[in-house]
């Protein structure tokens, strides 16, 4: 990872805040103050399995893969994260326990990293932040991932594929057959066959 310190992060970042929850300039300045833009080549890891993690993270430029590894080593992807989202193992963050999940870089990318003692700080200390959290956390790590669960659980390799195609239309182009097949439990022989019928 190439840290670039002392870069002011790219709009995108204040966008983003803005649209998840009605901040202060003032909050803002403070959470751009926490900002360290970091370059992540293709194929590095941002996040190991069994590691304790420190930040959030921003993905400015790329795409990432949030996975684990089964007991035989296969890897099955969670989540893929493009631009202008937020990144983290957040139930290790959270107890600052090893986290079970991995975090790779699936092109070239550029993120933002967030110290996460210093967030919650300010989390603490001003409303607005705490609001924009909680905010972000129940659209994008509680309600969204509770339906993926849903999906997974109930639906057929077939429709899986289909809400897939769905969900990620924006970065499908963009991805390995194997990403694919991965993130939908399956191999990527039976993905092919799936796409011929």
């Amino acid at each position: 990872m190439e840290n670039t310190p002392n870069r002011m992060p790219v709009s995108s970042f204040r966008s983003n805040l803005e649209s998840t929850a009605l901040l202060t300039p003032e909050s803002i300045a403070l959470l751009e103050a926490l900002c360290h833009e970091s370059s992540i080549s293709k194929n590095s890891s941002l996040l190991t399995a069994g590691s304790i993690p420190k930040h959030y993270y921003y993905v400015v430029k790329g795409l990432f893969a949030y996975y684990f590894l089964t007991d035989n080593g296969e890897k099955v992807i969670k989540k893929f994260f493009p631009e202008n989202t937020f990144i983290a193992s957040a139930s290790a963050l959270l107890t600052q326990t090893p986290g079970h999940f991995s975090i790779e870089a699936l092109e070239d990318s550029i993120v933002l990293s967030i110290p996460a003692d210093r967030f919650k700080a300010l989390v603490t200390e001003r409303h607005d932040i705490a609001l924009f959290y909680i905010n972000y956390l129940e659209k994008n790590w509680i309600i969204e991932k509770e339906m993926l669960e849903i999906s997974a659980k109930s639906d057929d390799a077939k429709v899986r594929y289909a809400t897939f195609l769905t969900s990620y239309a924006a970065i499908v182009p963009r991805l390995k057959q194997h990403h694919i097949a991965s993130f939908l439990g399956i191999t990527p022989t039976q993905l092919s066959r799936i796409k011929l019928k």
